[in-house]
C-alpha cells in the first residue's frame, strides 16, 4: 500500500519519436503543458476530459530544420489571448506559434548556434541562452540586446519577478546576473557547467548543475544552502508554488522530488537521461527523457495509474540495463556482493540502491517507501572481479568519454568515443566520416565535445565587467581617480578657471523650455496647463556657458609650461584666441579659418594634465557650423570621434572626460555632427556608460545630455536596438545620479525614447525602469524633475 504524499506514475505518453529535451506548463487550455523533442515538433498536450488521468495531442508545430532543445510559453495578451509558444533548436533559430497553426508566426534569428535555453518575462519579453555563449532579449520579433560575458555555452537563462532582472548560467560554471543589459553580478561555486536555473521569488534561486549539485542562492550573490542526492549531471529543476519544495532531473535517470531541504522521493526511469521537468497546476509532475516518451507523476489517488500500468511501468524498469560507469552505482567488486538475502533488510531512505548477486548476474534495486519494498530497476553490466575504471569501455577499448550525440537524421542516437588528449575537430572529423554524416556538423559535434569535457570552454575569457554591447570592459567604480569637487582647479591648485562652473547648458529658447533655467519656467503654469513641455525632445541640448578670458588665461598659462615639442607659438595663440572669440558669439561674422582648427585640432594632443583649457575651446567651437562641419565630416569624423573616446577612458581625468562628453553632446548642434555620432552610436554609449561610477556631478549630467542627446536623434525612427541602449544607458546612469539635474534630463531621455513607440514603452517596462523612477514621482524641488517623471510614468501605462 503506498504511503500518502509520495508521487506514483499517472500516465505514459509516448508522442515523441525521439528524445524530450524541454516541458513547459501552459496557459490555455487548463491543465495543458507544451513538450519538444529532437524529432524537430513541439506538441500540446491536454487531460482527457472523460478521465481523471492521461493526455491527449491537441496541437503539432514544425518549423525547425534541426532538433528543438528548449521551449517556453509567452503570457496572453490582448493580441494572443491564449499566449504564444517559444521553442528554440539546433538550427540556432527561436520559432514562435500560436495554437491557431502549425507554422511559426516568425522566427527569431541572431544566435550563430544552438539556442538551448528560453525563458519569458512580463510584456512580452523573451530571454534566449545559445551555445554561441551569449543570451538575448527579445521583444516581439526584433533582438532587443546581447548579453556577452560569458565563455562558453549559456544553458540556461531566467527571468526574474523583479522587472529588469535575469539570469544566465553557463558551461563556464559561473551564474551571471542582469539588468538592463549590462552584468551585476557573477555567481561561482558550482564545479562543472549550469545546466539548470529555477526562480523562487524575487530574491532568490535555485541552480544545478553537472557536478551533480543543486544549490540556493540569493541575487545578492549569497549560496545559502547545496543539496546532494544525485549521482551524475543535473539537467533540469522545476520549484513547488510554496518555494521551498522542488523537483530535479538528471543523467542518473531518476527524477527527485525534494521537501523542506531534503530529498523525500526517487523515482527512476527507464531511461538514461531525464532532460526535463516542468509542474502543472494541480501538483502533477511532468518529466521528459531520452526515450522519447513523457510521464507524469501524481501524488492524487485519483490520478495514480491503473495496477495495470503501474506494473508495467515496473516491469520496463526491471529490464533496463544499468552501466556503473555512468556514475550511478559506484566501484562493483562482484565477490563482495550479497545474494537474494539481502532484500529480505529493509531499506534506510527512500531512493536507496543495493546490489545484489543472481548467479553470474548483478542486478540493482531501490527502496520505495511508498511501496515498502525493493523494487528491481534493472539488470548492471560491467560489473567484474576487479573495481570499474573511471574509464568507459567501448568497442573494447577504454575512453574518457563515450556521448550520446545529437547529430542524427532521423536514425538511433550514436556514440562518439573521446580521450582528454585528443584532438576535438580531428575527433569530430571521424565520427562524421564513420557515420556517413555530412560535414555541415563538424562544428556542431567538435563543441558538443569542448563544452561537455571538464577543462575545456569554448571561446576566449573575457574580462569581467564585459561591456554588454562592445564586449570591451566596463569602468569599475575605483579603478580611477575620481573629481571630488570642481571649486578649485585640481590640476594647478588654481581657483581661477573652472572647467564646467557656472550655468551649463542651453537650449533653443521657446515657450517655457525647462533646460534653461530661466524665469521663463513656470511651475505653476505646467500646473495649469495639461500640455507636455518637456518630451519628446528632438532639438539638440548643448553646453554653452563660457568665461572665455579665464579659458584664454589658462591656456597661455599652461603652454608656457608645455613641453617643447608641444608648445605653442605666439601668433598660434593669437589664433587659437580669435577662434575662442569667434566661436562665443556665434551671430559674429568672422568665420573660423581652416589653419585655426587646425592649430585647435593639433593642440587637442597636447598631455592630459594640460589639454583641458583646450578641450573647452573645442567644446565651444564645435557648435559653429564651419568647426562642426570641418571636424565632422566623413572624412575627418571618425578620427575626431575616436579621439574624443580616448579622453573618456576611465582611467583618464575627470576634467578630460567631463569636457569631451560635452564636446560631443555640443556635436549634436550640426547636420554633420549629428549624423556622424548616430553612426558612431553602439561605441560612443558603450564608452560612455563605463564612466557611470565616477563621482562628480558633472560628468553625471554630461553623460545624461549625451544620452537624452542620443534619444532625440532616434525618436521616429525605426531603431529599437538603438532605443534599447538609450533605455539601458538611462536605467544604468539613475543608479548612480545623485544631482537633480540629472536626473531631469536621463527622465526627458526616457520620455522622448518610448514616447510614440509602443514597442519601445514595453521593453522600458520589461527592463523595470518604472519601478527605478516611481521615487522621483514626489521631487518637488526642483518641480520639473517630480513633474517630468509623473509625465513618463502615466506614457509607461
Amino acid at each position: 500500500m503506498a504511503s500518502p504524499n509520495t508521487y506514483r506514475l499517472s500516465c505514459s505518453i509516448p508522442g515523441h519519436e525521439m528524445d524530450v529535451r524541454g516541458l513547459a506548463t501552459g496557459f490555455f487550455p487548463d491543465g495543458a503543458f507544451v513538450s519538444v523533442s529532437r524529432d524537430r515538433t513541439g506538441r500540446v498536450w491536454v487531460p482527457i476530459s472523460s478521465s481523471n488521468r492521461g493526455f491527449t495531442e491537441m496541437h503539432c508545430m514544425n518549423g525547425h530544420t534541426n532538433f528543438v532543445s528548449c521551449v517556453c510559453i509567452i503570457a496572453p495578451n490582448d493580441t494572443y489571448p491564449r499566449g504564444l509558444i517559444a521553442t528554440g533548436g539546433n538550427d540556432n533559430n527561436i520559432c514562435v506559434f500560436s495554437l491557431d497553426r502549425p507554422d511559426p508566426l516568425f522566427i527569431l534569428k541572431g544566435h550563430k548556434n544552438t539556442v538551448c535555453t528560453l525563458s519569458a518575462g512580463k510584456f512580452g519579453t523573451l530571454l534566449s541562452g545559445s551555445w554561441d555563449t551569449t543570451a538575448k532579449v527579445w521583444l516581439n520579433d526584433k533582438c532587443m540586446m546581447t548579453l556577452q560575458g560569458h565563455t562558453a555555452a549559456v544553458w540556461a537563462a531566467v527571468i526574474l519577478p523583479e522587472q529588469g532582472l535575469m539570469l544566465t548560467g553557463s558551461a563556464d560554471k559561473t551564474i551571471k546576473l542582469w539588468k538592463a543589459g549590462r552584468c551585476e553580478k557573477t555567481f561561482t561555486g558550482h564545479e562543472d557547467c549550469v545546466r539548470g536555473l529555477a526562480v523562487i521569488n524575487e530574491s532568490e534561486f535555485f541552480s544545478c548543475s553537472n557536478d551533480a549539485s543543486i544549490r540556493r542562492w540569493l541575487v545578492t550573490g549569497e549560496c545559502v544552502q547545496v543539496y546532494y542526492g544525485h549521482t551524475n549531471y543535473i539537467y533540469s529543476l522545476a520549484v513547488f508554488p510554496n518555494g521551498e519544495d522542488f523537483v530535479s532531473t538528471g543523467e542518473d535517470r531518476t527524477v527527485r522530488i525534494w521537501k523542506r531541504g531534503e530529498c523525500a522521493q526517487t523515482i527512476r526511469l527507464p531511461a538514461q537521461s531525464v532532460w526535463c521537468c516542468c509542474l502543472l497546476s494541480n501538483g502533477d509532475i511532468v518529466v521528459g527523457a531520452s526515450d522519447g516518451i513523457i510521464r507524469v507523476f501524481t501524488e492524487t489517488d485519483e490520478r495514480v495509474a491503473s495496477a495495470e500500468d503501474l506494473q508495467a511501468f515496473e516491469d520496463e524498469l526491471s529490464k533496463a540495463t544499468i552501466d556503473p560507469k555512468t556514475g550511478d552505482l559506484g566501484d562493483i567488486k562482484m565477490e563482495d556482493l550479497p545474494g537474494r538475502e539481502h532484500l529480505d533488510e529493509p531499506g534506510t531512505r527512500d531512493g536507496q540502491t543495493r546490489l545484489i548477486k543472481d548467479g553470474q548476474k548483478v542486478e540493482a534495486y531501490q527502496w520505495s517507501v511508498s511501496e515498502g519494498r525493493w523494487m528491481k530497476i534493472g539488470d548492471v553490466v560491467g560489473g567484474s572481479s576487479k573495481a570499474s575504471s573511471s574509464r568507459v569501455m567501448y568497442e573494447g577499448k577504454e575512453y574518457d568519454f563515450v556521448f550520446t550525440i545529437d547529430v542524427n537524421e532521423g536514425g538511433p542516437s550514436m556514440k562518439l568515443p573521446y580521450n582528454v588528449t585528443d584532438d576535438p575537430w580531428l575527433t569530430a572529423h571521424n565520427f562524421l566520416q564513420k557515420n556517413d554524416l555530412s560535414p555541415m556538423f563538424l562544428d556542431q559535434v567538435a563543441n558538443f565535445i569542448i563544452e561537455n569535457t571538464k577543462g575545456h570552454t569554448l571561446g576566449t575569457a573575457q574580462p569581467l565587467g564585459v561591456d554588454p554591447f562592445t564586449g570591451s570592459g566596463r569602468y569599475i567604480p575605483g579603478s580611477s581617480d575620481s573629481l571630488t569637487g570642481f571649486g578649485a582647479d585640481p590640476f594647478t591648485g588654481s581657483g581661477r578657471y573652472i572647467p564646467g562652473s557656472g550655468p551649463s547648458v542651453t537650449g533653443p529658447t521657446g515657450v517655457a523650455d525647462p533646460f534653461t533655467g530661466g524665469s521663463a519656467y513656470s511651475s505653476a503654469a505646467l500646473q495649469q496647463s495639461s500640455s507636455n513641455i518637456y518630451f519628446p525632445k528632438t532639438d539638440a541640448v548643448t553646453f554653452e556657458q563660457a568665461n572665455s578670458m579665464q579659458i584664454l588665461a589658462k591656456l597661455k598659462e599652461l603652454n608656457g609650461g608645455a613641453p617643447d615639442d608641444k608648445k605653442l607659438p605666439e601668433d598660434a595663440v593669437g589664433k587659437l584666441e580669435k577662434l575662442l572669440l569667434n566661436v562665443c558669439d556665434l551671430k559674429s561674422s568672422d568665420t573660423p579659418t581652416q589653419d585655426e582648427i587646425s592649430i585647435l585640432w593639433k593642440t587637442s594632443h597636447w598631455p592630459e594634465d594640460i589639454v583641458f583649457p583646450v578641450l573647452d575651446i573645442l567644446r565651444l567651437a564645435v557648435r559653429h557650423p564651419v568647426v562642426n562641419q570641418s571636424l565632422c565630416s566623413e572624412t575627418e569624423g571618425v578620427q575626431f570621434c575616436n579621439h574624443m573616446l580616448s579622453l573618456m577612458a576611465p582611467q583618464g581625468r575627470p576634467a578630460n572626460q567631463m569636457l569631451a562628453l560635452r564636446t560631443l553632446c555640443n556635436c549634436f548642434s550640426g547636420p554633420l555632427g549629428r549624423n556622424l555620432l548616430m553612426s558612431q552610436r553602439e561605441t560612443v554609449m558603450s564608452r560612455a556608460t563605463e564612466l557611470k561610477g565616477v563621482c562628480n556631478k558633472n560628468i553625471h549630467i554630461a553623460l545624461a545630455t549625451l544620452v537624452l542627446n542620443y534619444a532625440g536623434g532616434l525618436h521616429g525612427q525605426a531603431d529599437l536596438e538603438g532605443k534599447a541602449q538609450c533605455l539601458s544607458m538611462v536605467s544604468t546612469i539613475l543608479e548612480g545620479a545623485l544631482d537633480k539635474e540629472a536626473v531631469f534630463r536621463l527622465l526627458v531621455a526616457l520620455g522622448t525614447t518610448v514616447s510614440g513607440d509602443p514597442t519601445a514603452k514595453d521593453l522600458a517596462q520589461s527592463l523595470g525602469v518604472k519601478s527605478q523612477i516611481a521615487k522621483y514621482s514626489s521631487v518637488s524641488d526642483p518641480a520639473k524633475v517630480g513633474e517630468c517623471c509623473r509625465l513618463v510614468l502615466n506614457e509607461l501605462q
